[in-house]
């Protein structure tokens, strides 16, 4: 009988370590997708006001829509990355962005500029 309940408890233990592994958990934790709409037009609409958003008065390319932002992605991110004493940064009169902010159009752009 005794040696019933020690086969039965190393079975309970080896079953509750194999469900615990720290792999399963990483593998459900996976990042969501970077999309225009949950991603990038946040961004857009905090950083890029008014100048690209002609709802606030931009007179600029609009970056409010997904077409053109896709469509000019390349630029966008070379003019970011400029420093504010060059031709051309962005967002204009305004703090350069953080590296992480950066990164989220960079990973758009490598995740193949989704939509949704």
């Amino acid at each position: 009988m005794k040696r019933y309940f020690v086969v039965t408890g190393l079975l309970a233990t080896a079953l509750v370590f194999y469900n615990c592994h720290s792999a399963k958990k990483a593998q459900a934790a996976a990042p969501a997708p970077t999309t225009y709409e949950a991603s990038i037009k946040p961004l857009v609409m905090a950083n890029c006001t008014p100048c690209h958003i002609p709802s606030k008065g931009g007179n600029k390319k609009a970056y409010d829509n997904y077409a053109n932002a896709k469509a000019d992605i390349d630029n966008m991110i070379r003019r970011i990355e400029l420093n504010p004493t060059d031709k051309g940064f962005m967002p204009f009169k305004h703090p350069k962005l953080s590296d992480s902010t950066i990164a989220v159009f960079k990973q758009w752009r490598t995740e193949g500029l989704k939509e949704m």
